[in-house]
C-alpha cells in the first residue's frame, strides 16, 4: 500500500496555508509520500479558501483535499475561538471517518493537527496513528500554552484582574493583560477550551514548530529542558521552519502596487498590512492616514473595510468617505493605499520596502524575517499580543506600536513610530538584526541546517 501523512488545519485561511506548507516541505523530503488535507467549514467569515485550495489541486498532484460535511453550531459564542472549537468537536466523528477511508487505499504514517485541532488527539489514539500537533505560531506561543496548566494552578485570578507580570521559562516578562483576548476570563468557555488543548499537547507524538533555532534559542532551550511542563511529559518538538506561502506558477501580470514600488527608491517605503482579519474603526483608519501624512514617509497601505462596514456585507473599502477629506491626493507622490489585499511575500522583498506595520501574525513575521524588513508591530488578536513582547524584547526585530488602555493609537504615535522605524538609530539597530536573521533563516533551511535535520530526522521517524 501506498503511504501518506494526513493533516488537519484550522479552517482560517492563515492556517491552512501554513498546514499546506508544511505539506510541500514533506513532499520535498519524502518524494513517495502522498499529503492528504481534511478540510472543515468555517463557522464565520475567516478568508476565502476555494481559490487557494483550487491552485494547489492543480499544480500538485500529490496533495489530495477531503471536504469534511458542513455541521450546525451555535454561532451565538463571542469569540471566534469557541466556535472553532466547537467546529471540530462536532465534526470529530466525520474525522474518524475520513481517517478510516483513507487507511483503506495508504498506509497513514502521522495524523498531523493544527492546535484547535486538538479534541481530535484521541481519534488518532483510538485507530492507533502516531499524531503530531502544527504549531503554526512560533516557540513563544508554544512555551505560553506549555506553561498555561501551571499559570493556571498559580492563580485563581483571571488573567484581566491579575494587574502583573507573567513568568514564562524562556520568555521576557508579559503583561497578564497581554494574554490571548479568549483567555483573559477564566469562567469564559474559551479559557476551558484553550486550556484543556494546552493539556493535550503533552499527550502527543511530538510537537512540529514553524521556526527556527536561532530566532527563538532561548524559548526553544526552555521548552527543550522541560521547564514548561513542570510536572509532566514534554513531547519531542521539531523546529522546522521558516515555512512562508510560495508562489505556484508565474504571474503574467504585474500587480499595481508591485509596478509603484519599482517607482520607488530603495528601503524608503513603509509598508503596512493587518492579516486578512485585521479591520479598524473609521476613527482608527483616519489617526492611521494623519499619521502617515504627518511623518513624511513614503507608503503602501493595505485597507480593510472597517469592523461596521464589514458587517453589513460591502466588500470593498469606499477611501473617499472612510479616508480625511483629500488624503489620496496630497499623497499621491509618496503613497499608495490598496483595497484588501496584495501579495504581501512579494511585496515585502521588494527591494523600495524598508518598514513593515503588522498586526503580528507569525505567517507575516516570518515572512519579514525572510525579506530582512523591520517591523513596527501593532497586534490586533490571536496571540499577536504575546508575539509583540517576543518580537520586540526578546529577538529584537521589531518596534513597539503603543495604544492607549482602550486600544486606540494616536496619529502621533503612528508618526514617531514609523518615523522612528525608518530613520533613527533604534530603527537601524532592528534593521540589522533582522538582517542577520534573514541570514540565519537561509541558514536554518540549507543542507545540513538545523531545520532541514529536524525535518529530516521527523521524516524517517515515519519509515
Amino acid at each position: 500500500m501506498k503511504s501518506t501523512i494526513v493533516l488537519y488545519p484550522a479552517p482560517a485561511i492563515g492556517h491552512l496555508i501554513s498546514m499546506v506548507e508544511l505539506g510541500k516541505l514533506i513532499l520535498t523530503f519524502k518524494p513517495s509520500l502522498s499529503i492528504h488535507i481534511i478540510i472543515s467549514t468555517a463557522p464565520y467569515n475567516s478568508g476565502d479558501t476555494a481559490p487557494y485550495i483550487a491552485t494547489v489541486t492543480a499544480t500538485i498532484p500529490s496533495i489530495t483535499f477531503h471536504h469534511l460535511p458542513p455541521t450546525s453550531i451555535d454561532s451565538a459564542s463571542l469569540h471566534h475561538e469557541n466556535l472553532l472549537f466547537d467546529l471540530i468537536r462536532h465534526s470529530k466523528p466525520l474525522v474518524h471517518q475520513a481517517l478510516v477511508s483513507i487507511s483503506k487505499n495508504y498506509t497513514v504514517h502521522a495524523f498531523i493537527i493544527d492546535f484547535f485541532c486538538c479534541e481530535t488527539l484521541t481519534v488518532s489514539t483510538q485507530l492507533k496513528i502516531p499524531c503530531f500537533f502544527f504549531i503554526t505560531s512560533g516557540a513563544s506561543a508554544m512555551a505560553f500554552f506549555f506553561y498555561l496548566p501551571t499559570l493556571h494552578r498559580n492563580s485563581q485570578k483571571s488573567f484581566k484582574d491579575q494587574n502583573t507580570l507573567l513568568h514564562i521559562p524562556g520568555l521576557p516578562p508579559i503583561p497578564s493583560s497581554d494574554m490571548p483576548k479568549p483567555l483573559l476570563d477564566r469562567s469564559d468557555k474559551a479559557y476551558d477550551n484553550f486550556l484543556a488543548c494546552a493539556n493535550d499537547l503533552c499527550e502527543s507524538t511530538g510537537m512540529i514548530v514553524n521556526t527556527f533555532e536561532s530566532l527563538e534559542p532561548r524559548t526553544i532551550k526552555a521548552i527543550l529542558d522541560g521547564l514548561c511542563v513542570p510536572e509532566g511529559r514534554t513531547p519531542p518538538i521539531h523546529c522546522i521552519g521558516p515555512l512562508i506561502l510560495t508562489k505556484e506558477g508565474k504571474r503574467n501580470v504585474r500587480s499595481e502596487s508591485l509596478a509603484w514600488l519599482d517607482s520607488q527608491p530603495s528601503r524608503s517605503v513603509v509598508f503596512l498590512c493587518f492579516g486578512s482579519l485585521g479591520s479598524f474603526t473609521v476613527e482608527q483608519l483616519r489617526e492611521i492616514a494623519v499619521g502617515l501624512e504627518k511623518s513624511g514617509q513614503r507608503f503602501l497601505w493595505v485597507v480593510r473595510s472597517p469592523v461596521s462596514v464589514a458587517n453589513s456585507g460591502l466588500p470593498d473599502p469606499d477611501l473617499d468617505s472612510l479616508l480625511p477629506d483629500g488624503f489620496l491626493d496630497r499623497t499621491k507622490e509618496k503613497g499608495m493605499v490598496v483595497k484588501n489585499w496584495v501579495e504581501q511575500v512579494e511585496v515585502l522583498s521588494h527591494d523600495s520596502v524598508g518598514g513593515f506595520v503588522t498586526h503580528c501574525g507569525w505567517n507575516s513575521v516570518l515572512e519579514a524575517v525572510c525579506a530582512g524588513v523591520p517591523m513596527v508591530a501593532w497586534p490586533l488578536y490571536a496571540e499577536q499580543r504575546l508575539n509583540r513582547v517576543a518580537l520586540v524584547e526578546e529577538i529584537k526585530i521589531a518596534l513597539p506600536m503603543n495604544e492607549s488602555e482602550d486600544g486606540f493609537v494616536s496619529s502621533d504615535e503612528v508618526e514617531n513610530r514609523v518615523n522612528e522605524l525608518m530613520n533613527s538609530e533604534t530603527g537601524e539597530s532592528v534593521r540589522s538584526r533582522v538582517v542577520r536573521m534573514k541570514n540565519e533563516a537561509k541558514a536554518a533551511m540549507a543542507n545540513g541546517g538545523s531545520s532541514q535535520v529536524a525535518l529530516t530526522k521527523l521524516t524517517e521517524s515515519w519509515n
